[in-house]
């Protein structure tokens, strides 16, 4: 009776879910007449306001790791895990002055991704393809998390009706299903359930865990102190040296690297205007004071279902669900978790979809015959934005089902290559952000740069050295990075580039927050790029 109402439940919540996706594109599915194209399939039309974009980038930060990683951490080793919040915080601050600036940029020249703007900006299609192949490599294995994790909660929360590959292969298919119809708008309108969802439940386990375990939280605080003192400092319980240099290292690498992450990318060139930027780095601080509920609680899972081990310590948080809430509720906790699921992973597959459609296959001629122009989706290259757009929904699908394949297969190959995302996706900030504010970083100095930092950063992860002194591999990656591109800017050939300023660069006075521009339309970036 348990598992048929809270599956019940959980089926209820994934039809409305699709049904939203097919409410968002109904809505928007035609612009003036004509089929959607590219930019209103991957950045919503560029349209979309401040609570839009408020539970899109709210929904990206808030995956399975919310419901699991976060509980888990905090189970298995405590006080490490605060560094998601410092992270995300100082993200949202720098994401004030980053968002406006990548926002203006793509509107201006006509561009979806940060593929589009390395481009462009370096007049070298060929760069935009590298980036997209090197972002997949690190993006593929969120995906797979993100399977994975729904698998787990979905499997759980039907008390075992539901068997994990099954669970695995319903989060591929709900997601690819509304993604590849309704694009970024779909996964904003499902982010407001979502988002209803989590900030109801974690609410509600915030008070009810406490009271029904330990009869509120100074009970469970006194206990917490008196028998588990090393969860609450660094370098926290048995986290292999996970210390203050670590928690300031990763802040920051981490910080810099969320503004220029793919997916939150897509939700900067989303907005309407910049301003509507500007209040979500705001706002968005706020929403993170719910990563707290998951951290404690998982601490709260050691007196209450100690002795879990390995992958099982994730699961801290949801054994106490199934534990002590009746099956409805325990129903939507796990329509809440696996949410958490689909919305980022919606996000990441449409990533993907955009840059191979756009910067890989959309920049084949022979594979665009007869679509003209370049597509940049805001009226101009219309049959080649329809063929592009059509090249990134069959991406879409690929990805996912890659993913889905090597989940059943050979989950360790995406689990191993994890470990580098972070610090991989790290090494692109010099060539895209120090690249837009300052000419004279070359089309060399940003490559070999990029390859000294992801370079080193493999080395580092993959031969069990990070942290390495202390720190995070990927700061140290970052720094040889800068070093590299500095040392051949200076030295190395300098590449003309007759184009204007207001052309290569990210300018305010060219491209006002107001999203005005002072001087003509937003243009079209040329065929080349």
């Amino acid at each position: 009776m348990n598992a048929a109402v809270a599956t019940s439940v959980f089926g209820a919540f994934m039809v409305l879910t699709v049904v939203l996706g097919l409410l968002a594109v109904r809505r928007k599915g035609t612009e003036k007449g004509r089929p959607a194209g590219l930019s209103e399939w991957s950045v919503g039309g560029r349209s979309l306001g401040t609570v839009f974009i408020w539970v899109l980038m709210a929904g990206e930060s808030y995956t399975s790791f919310s419901y699991l990683g976060a509980a888990g951490w905090g189970y298995n080793s405590g006080a490490p895990v605060l560094y998601v919040l410092a992270y995300m915080s100082c993200g949202y601050a720098l994401g004030y002055v980053v968002g406006p600036m990548l926002w203006a940029y793509a509107r201006r020249h006509g561009l979806v991704g940060i593929t589009d703007m390395i481009a462009h900006r370096y007049r070298a299609p060929w760069l935009g393809a590298a980036v997209a192949l090197l972002a997949t490599v690190c993006l593929l294995p969120y995906i797979q998390l993100q399977i994975t994790g729904m698998g787990v909660v979905v499997s759980t929360i039907s008390y075992g009706a539901i068997s994990i590959d099954w669970a695995y292969f319903l989060s591929f298919a709900v997601t690819t299903g509304f993604v590849v119809i309704s694009g970024l708008r779909g996964s904003a309108w499902v982010s407001v359930l979502k988002d209803v969802l989590v900030i109801g439940t974690l609410g509600f386990l915030a008070v009810y865990v406490p009271l029904h375990y330990f009869d509120g939280y100074g009970p469970f605080l006194d206990r917490l102190v008196a028998e588990k003192p090393q969860w609450l400092t660094f370098p926290g319980h048995d986290s292999g040296g996970l210390g203050q240099v670590w928690f300031v290292t990763t802040t920051l690498v981490n910080s810099l690297t969320v503004v220029i992450f793919p997916t939150t990318v897509a939700g900067y060139l989303g907005a309407r205007n910049a301003e509507a930027l500007r209040r979500n780095a705001l706002y968005l601080p706020f929403y993170n004071v719910l990563l707290f509920v998951p951290m404690l609680l998982g601490m709260a899972a050691l007196f209450v279902v100690p002795g879990l081990t390995g992958a099982d310590s994730n699961l801290a948080l949801f054994r106490m669900v199934v534990d002590s809430l009746p099956a409805w509720a325990v129903g939507l906790v796990g329509v809440a978790a696996a949410l958490s699921s689909i919305v980022p992973m919606a996000v990441f597959m449409l990533v993907i979809g955009t840059m191979w459609g756009r910067s890989v296959l959309g920049a084949i001629p022979r594979l665009n015959k007869g679509a003209a122009g370049a597509a940049s989706g805001d009226g101009g290259g219309e049959a080649a934005g329809g063929r592009q757009k059509l090249w990134s929904q069959l991406v879409v699908v690929g990805a996912g089902a890659l993913a889905l394949l090597l989940t059943y297969t050979a989950p360790d190959t995406l689990v191993r290559l994890s470990l580098i995302s972070y610090e991989g996706m790290a090494q692109l900030v010099p060539m895209l952000l120090l690249g837009l504010v300052w000419r004279r970083l070359t089309l060399h100095a940003a490559v070999s740069g990029l390859v000294a930092g992801f370079t080193l950063v493999c080395v580092l992860v993959f031969g069990g050295h990070d942290p390495v002194w202390g720190m995070n591999a990927g700061i140290v990656g970052l720094a040889v990075n800068v070093a590299v591109a500095l040392a051949v800017t200076w030295l190395g050939p300098r590449a003309a580039d007759g184009r204007p300023d207001a052309e290569v660069l990210a300018l305010d006075d060219e491209f006002p927050w107001d999203g005005v521009p002072s001087r003509g339309a937003p243009v079209s970036p040329p065929a080349s790029s």
